[in-house]
Order: structure tokens, then C-alpha cells, then sequence
């Protein structure tokens, strides 16, 4: 039976938790283009044009642009390819699957007075799929030794060591309750024999590696899912012939687990242990809120132009930990399995607010072509309690590590009777300022859609690539892998007017 244990404060010091971190940050506030085929299929341009369900988390004010009643729901076919760099070695993973990627419905009314329309609308889009798996395997001249190395420094060797009576479970349960996740680690690795104290003296503080060699056959296996979801409740109206104005109230959720597990072989004999496996899962939940405020005037009948400001969303957070390690060497085989899991405190985390401006020509009955500009400063980010020591640190980080971003979109739908053609193009910066944790995302798509009667049928092809150079771990394990990664989706869309 596992046993649960919450960290009742946090921030005491910088390695009291790592759970929280700059990629943590960056990974919540991201959100994909996601949405029906129609405005997937166009890039996802539609902060000038409304009349698309999903076009009111662009712009607040395009359910005005509606004339009737619609409902529309979508599902999606989404893929990864992963093919990973580590050292000498070279991995591909790939997987796929099925998902309702979004439903909603716009309703009309007539306007009171100056106001000539009413439109009230509910969404739901799945912003951000975290469904994903890679393998880093190669030869490596540093050992995860390294990790436990630098949470183990300024450690008393006192509290390592067992007591008489009590077991690697008490213990390591003993030093979450009472000192730091970073102590934890500390005495994953002493008893684990991959790190020695310089001083067999209790009051010892200072330690060497155990690994003394230089070539560690290494896999590390990294797997996540999950997701982020949004629930807009919207209003908006048409204000003039050409003035159309909306409000979005917007509801997030997230679920994201990953689970790692590294494994490392030496038959050097210099080193302490020649196998071992280390295992973590972590677990996080999320719900916030936002809001959206948003405009569209059409400057003439063909010339459109939008645009938009999204608050930050204001998200509490609870997250979760779990650890197993394995040793095998010249002090046998060592196995070290708490089953306990790690609650941490709640906390709060703001997202960076987004200014969007569009711009679209309307060809007459023959289509249009649209471009959004869009502007986020991942570097106003903020983790609080402002109190706490540790995220005040963890925030001089996000100002250090992160920068303001630039997105483009793209789009054009050419009709041809009861066919709709539709092509995308989307460029988003990459929010590192070294622009290699995460690269830059060039993105594609194509669509196509048929009207039947009051019905509408939509599908599109999405796709996206993106370089990734991600930490296996934080800390003094330093070890990178480089990630080429594409996303592929492929959905379908109903459309009806009531």
C-alpha cells in the first residue's frame, strides 16, 4: 500500500522542490491551433472574420458575425514523430490517437435598440494535447550520479543514515515530511552507493561521486499525457452595420502526467555501481480563468480588421511525486522503493496575457484571405506566493531564460459552389531566449469543405515541426537530448444551422 504525505510548505530553499520549473511554466501557458477543420484547415486566421465556432476564442466578437444559429463538434486524429539525438545514439517513437477536439454552439437574438444582434456562445477546445513519448539512449561520459551529487552537497550525513529500526521507506518518508524533496534525493543516492561522503563524521556536508568512470551506456524513456482544456462562455453584438464587439469568460483545466525511467550500464571498475534504474512519475492538475475582450470592423465590404486582448489565465496548481531506485554493483543489489507519494502545497501560476491583431479581404462570393499577428511576453510569467523564496527565484529565472514571442498566421478559403478549399500557414517564435530548450514552430495545413443543406462537413490536415533540446533532469545532471518532433492532425468537422 502506498503511502501519502503532503509537504506542508514549500520555497525554503532553492532545491526544496523541483517539480516546479521554467518548462512547467512554459508548458501551461502554451496553446496549440486547435479547433474545427474549417478554422484549422485556414490556420487558424479568423481573428478578422468570425462565423466559426472555434473563431470566438480568436476573437470574442465573431459569433456577432453570425446569422443564424449553428452548432458544430469535432474530432480529431492526432500524431506525433519523435526522432532523438543522445550522445552517439539515434531514436524514432511515434504514436496516435483519437479525440473529441471540440463542440460548442453559437445562438442568435435580436439586438435592443443601437444593438442590432445579439450572439451568446459556448466552446470547448482541447488547447493542448501532452500525449507524447521519447527514448535518449547512448553513450554517455557522465553518470546520473551527477544528480544526486548536487542535492547531496551541504547535506548532513546525519540525516542519511538509518536508524536503528527504521527502513528506507521511514526514512525517506522522514526527510519530505520534515527537511526537502532535494534531501530526498541526497538519500536516494547515498544509499543507493552512487555517491560517498568525504567524512564517515555525521556532521559531514561534503561528498564525491561513486562513478569515477567515463563511458555509461545510458537509456533514459520519457513518456507524458494529458491535456488542457478550455470552456468559453461568450457574448457579443453587432453594435453598427460595420461595429461588432464580444466578450469571452473562459474556464481551464489541465491534466499532465509524466513518467521517466533511466537506466545506466558500466563494467568500468573504477565505478561503484555497474546498473541501476531510476524511476519517476510525476503528476499535476490545473484549473484557472480568463478572460477575452475583442472587435471587428469591416473598414469596407471586402477589407476586415480585427482585434483582441487575452488576459493571463490565473492558475492553481497541485502536483504529485513518486520515486523508485535500483542499484547493482560491488555492494550487491540495492532497491529502494518508498511507495510513497509526495503531495505538494498548492500554488498559483499567472500565464502571459496575448495582444492580437487581424487583418482579412474578402474576395466576394469567392473567399478571402486573413492574417493575425499575435504578441506574448513569456517573461511576465509569475509563480506566487510572492512570499515564498523559491518562486521568487523561480520567477528571476523566467525572466532570465524567457522573451517575448511573435506568432503568424496565415489563411485563405477559396469557394467554389457548395466546396470550400482552405490553406494555412503558422509561424510561432520560440519563447527561450537561447531559442534551443524549445525551437521555433513553422506549421502547415490544408481543408476542405462540402455544404449539405443546412449541414456543413469540414476536414483538414494539419501539421507541425518543432526542435527540442529538453533537460532529462534539473539539477547538476546536465544531460541533454535533441528532439526533431512532428505533430500531424487529421480532423472532421459537422457543421449545422438550426
Amino acid at each position: 500500500m502506498k503511502k501519502i504525505f503532503i509537504l506542508l510548505s514549500i520555497g525554503l530553499s532553492m532545491q526544496y522542490l523541483t517539480a516546479q520549473t521554467v518548462a512547467d511554466a512554459v508548458r501551461y501557458s502554451a496553446q496549440n491551433i486547435t479547433g474545427t477543420a474549417r478554422y484549422r484547415g485556414a490556420g487558424g486566421a479568423f481573428g478578422a472574420l468570425g462565423g466559426d465556432i472555434s473563431a470566438i476564442n480568436n476573437n470574442p466578437a465573431g459569433s456577432a458575425i453570425f446569422n443564424n444559429s449553428t452548432v458544430a463538434l469535432t474530432l480529431s486524429s492526432g500524431a506525433y514523430d519523435n526522432q532523438t539525438y543522445y550522445s552517439d545514439g539515434i531514436t524514432a517513437n511515434k504514436d496516435s490517437d483519437i479525440d473529441l477536439n471540440q463542440f460548442g454552439g453559437v445562438f442568435i437574438s435580436n439586438g435592443i435598440g443601437k444593438i442590432r444582434k445579439f450572439a451568446f456562445g459556448f466552446n470547448y477546445d482541447r488547447t493542448n494535447d501532452f500525449d507524447n513519448a521519447y527514448i535518449a539512449s547512448g553513450i554517455s561520459d557522465n553518470s546520473i550520479a551527477d544528480y544526486f551529487l548536487g542535492y547531496a552537497q551541504g547535506t548532513p550525513l546525519d540525516l542519511l543514515e538509518l536508524q536503528p529500526g527504521e527502513t528506507n521507506a521511514d526514512l525517506y518518508q522522514f526527510l519530505g515530511e520534515n527537511e526537502s524533496f532535494g534531501t530526498q534525493q541526497a538519500f536516494l543516492g547515498y544509499q543507493g552507493y552512487l555517491i560517498d561522503p568525504v567524512s564517515s563524521d555525521l556532521d559531514n556536508t561534503d561528498y564525491v561521486s561513486a562513478q569515477n568512470g567515463n563511458s555509461f551506456d545510458q537509456e533514459y524513456q520519457y513518456t507524458t499525457r494529458g491535456n488542457n482544456s478550455k470552456f468559453t462562455f461568450n457574448a457579443a453584438g453587432q453594435f453598427s452595420e460595420n461595429l461588432y464587439l464580444g466578450l469571452n469568460l473562459n474556464a481551464h483545466t489541465f491534466n499532465f502526467t509524466r513518467n521517466t525511467v533511466f537506466f545506466e550500464d558500466t563494467d568500468n571498475i573504477n565505478n561503484a555501481v555497474s546498473s541501476l534504474r531510476f524511476d519517476n512519475e510525476y503528476r499535476a492538475y490545473g484549473s484557472g480563468v480568463s478572460a477575452q475582450i475583442g472587435g471587428i470592423y469591416h473598414a469596407s465590404p471586402s477589407l476586415r480588421v480585427g482585434a483582441t486582448y487575452d488576459t493571463p489565465t490565473y492558475f492553481t496548481i497541485s502536483e504529485e511525486t513518486e520515486q523508485y531506485l535500483a542499484t547493482s554493483g560491488i555492494n550487491d543489489e540495492v532497491t529502494l522503493n518508498p511507495n510513497v507519494v509526495n503531495i505538494y502545497e498548492d500554488y498559483n501560476l499567472r500565464t502571459p496575457g496575448k495582444a492580437t491583431g487581424s487583418i482579412a479581404y474578402i474576395f466576394g462570393n469567392s473567399g478571402f484571405l486573413s492574417f493575425d499577428y499575435s504578441y506574448q511576453d513569456y517573461a511576465s510569467m509569475k509563480y506566487s506566493p510572492d512570499e515564498d523564496s523559491f518562486f521568487q527565484q523561480m520567477n528571476n529565472q523566467i525572466n532570465s531564460q524567457l522573451k517575448a514571442v511573435s506568432s503568424y498566421k496565415l489563411g485563405g478559403e477559396f469557394l467554389a459552389g457548395d466546396w470550400s478549399f482552405r490553406g494555412g500557414y503558422r509561424f510561432i517564435e520560440s519563447p527561450y531566449k537561447n531559442e534551443e530548450t524549445l525551437g521555433s514552430t513553422t506549421g502547415y495545413s490544408l481543408g476542405l469543405g462540402y455544404i449539405l443543406g443546412n449541414a456543413r462537413i469540414d476536414i483538414a490536415y494539419d501539421w507541425a515541426k518543432q526542435e527540442q533540446n529538453p533537460a532529462l533532469y534539473e539539477g547538476a545532471f546536465t544531460n541533454t537530448a535533441f528532439i526533431d518532433n512532428i505533430n500531424t492532425n487529421i480532423l472532421a468537422t459537422v457543421t449545422f444551422q438550426l
